[in-house]
Formats: C-alpha cells, sequence, structure tokens
C-alpha cells in the first residue's frame, strides 16, 4: 500500500452492525439498497448477508428480533470497548 492511498477497512463485526442498524433505521430494504447505504461490495459480501440470514439475525432484508438482540447485547459494546478508528 503506498503512503498516499486511503483504504477504509472495517472489520466484520463493524459491518454486521452496519447492516443490522441499516435494517433498523429503514425498517426494510432491498439487497442493492442494503449494500449500497452499507457501502458494501455485493460480491464481496453477498455470503455475509447470507449468514446473517442463515443465523436469523436479519429475515429477508428486514432486522429480526434475534438480530436486533443480539446487536444490543454484543455489538455495540463491543463497539464501546473497541471504537472504530476513523481516518
Amino acid at each position: 500500500m503506498s503512503s498516499g492511498s486511503h483504504i477504509s477497512y472495517r472489520d466484520r463485526i463493524y459491518i454486521i452492525k452496519d447492516i443490522i442498524l441499516k435494517l433498523v433505521e429503514y425498517g426494510e430494504l432491498n439487497q442493492t439498497a442494503l449494500v449500497s447505504f452499507c457501502g458494501l461490495n455485493m460480491t464481496k459480501h453477498k455470503p455475509l448477508i447470507d449468514d446473517l440470514e442463515t443465523k436469523q439475525l436479519i429475515t429477508i432484508y428486514k432486522p429480526s428480533l434475534k438480530g436486533l438482540e443480539f446487536c444490543k447485547s454484543i455489538l455495540e459494546p463491543y463497539e464501546l470497548m473497541f471504537p472504530r478508528i476513523t481516518s
């Protein structure tokens, strides 16, 4: 990486939190809007979104009760302990 490049990297846990919170904010988004609003790449992040559905943290691009509880009990405390580094 050259010294002039500014590549933004988010840990997987922050991407998961962003997905759940964006769905909470909007109630429901289609796949294209969700990927766009979260700053994701469809090809790269589709397996992660599918995994969240499989784990029932989201349901067809809406947050599930389980996803909301996971966000509040796990992701929010994690981010308080390890805040995102923004550049």
